[in-house]
């Protein structure tokens, strides 16, 4: 069996509003399909980076990341820069992980629009 080693997963989705309720919902969904797609616990995980586009001010994802239990997590937000047409309304996250699965094994998930933005990857 091979050790744990530190990885990073990427991940992002889109809101249809700029709505605390939404980014939350949204942010929620993204980090538990990180979770189960790589079979990650909570202790494997180190902590997040989240950002959002410079449309969406309502909220801070890592509101939303603290209400499925991320409240233990080293949390940091930041806002994307504005590259003008960069993809709207969207949550983005960098997960640092502890896993035995290599690099290549790794399930980085695209939800909602956000889909368009890595379609090489398998769902």
């Amino acid at each position: 069996m091979s050790s744990a080693v530190l990885r990073a997963l990427r991940g992002a989705t889109t809101c249809e509003s700029d709505t605390p309720e939404e980014i939350f919902t949204v942010t929620q969904e993204l980090l538990l399909a990180m979770m189960e797609r790589n079979e990650l616990e909570h202790d494997d995980v180190v902590s997040l980076i989240l950002t959002t586009s410079p449309d969406l001010t309502s909220a801070f994802p890592a509101t939303g990341a603290r209400g499925v239990g991320f409240g233990d997590v080293p949390l940091l937000c930041a806002s994307e820069i504005n590259v003008p047409g960069a993809m709207p309304k969207c949550v983005r996250v960098m997960m640092h992980v502890y896993t035995t699965r290599p690099r290549n094994e790794l399930r980085h998930v695209y939800l909602r629009k956000a889909q368009s933005l890595r379609d090489d990857l398998p769902e």
